[in-house]
């Protein structure tokens, strides 16, 4: 179902064991120009969203905002307990870096400090196709393999909010069926908010959300 209303609600919700994330007519702008504004929508547990839109439209930015890795420049954001915290969301995305002078399981390894792991480091590079690398320096891998490592982050953390930015960057054909079995078997009882224009990223999405839709609402 696309989410196309000219008058939206005002309140945005995440609703995920317990966590609720309420956002009230937030918008974000750098320096005088709004990215959006206005934005408002209702997220439910165990379904799937894609933001979608043209290349600079600002899909990342709102991405990040619902992260919190970013700072809204109007509306308001209530956080209820319990609250949301940066171990309950994972996230894959181009613009994050890896450690290159490590290898692929010291990665996981030093990841699995900040955010519980599901498995095994042995057992999730097997499930990524990574087990024969996993004694590599990620400054060796390909373009490929590393987002293989940047996803196996996001789906294998023990969170209930997961967040993909254009997750099949560099992926081969592979490695896109790849990030269709991640996500039929390590979305289910998750929110999923996905930030793509490519259709096979997202097209298992039962909702989308056009970001042009709060680009003239000044």
């Amino acid at each position: 179902m696309s989410y196309e209303q000219a008058n939206p609600p005002t309140t945005l919700t995440l609703v995920q064991k317990g966590i609720t994330l309420s956002l009230n007519n937030v918008g974000k702008r750098y320096n005088r120009e709004w990215i959006f504004r206005r934005l408002s929508y209702e997220f439910e547990t165990g379904k799937r969203y894609a933001i979608t839109g043209p290349n600079g439209s600002g899909k990342s930015t709102l991405l990040q905002v619902i992260g919190g890795a970013l700072m809204h420049n109007e509306g308001e954001i209530q956080y209820q307990v319990p609250g949301i915290r940066y171990q309950d969301i994972s996230i894959a995305a181009p613009y994050l870096e890896l450690v290159e002078e490590m290898t692929a399981k010291e990665m996981l390894q030093f990841h699995a400090q900040f955010k519980s792991l599901v498995s095994t480091v042995p057992e999730i590079l097997q499930q990524v196709g990574l087990a024969d690398a996993a004694n590599k320096q990620l400054r060796y891998f390909s373009s490929g393999m590393k987002q293989r490592l940047k996803l196996a982050q996001a789906f294998f953390s023990d969170t209930p909010i997961l967040l993909l930015d254009e997750p099949a960057t560099n992926l081969d054909a592979d490695g896109i069926a790849l990030y269709h079995r991640l996500i039929n078997d390590h979305t289910n009882n998750r929110l999923v908010i996905i930030s793509s224009n490519d259709k096979q990223e997202y097209d298992f999405c039962e909702e989308t959300i056009s970001i042009s839709n709060y680009k003239s609402a000044y």
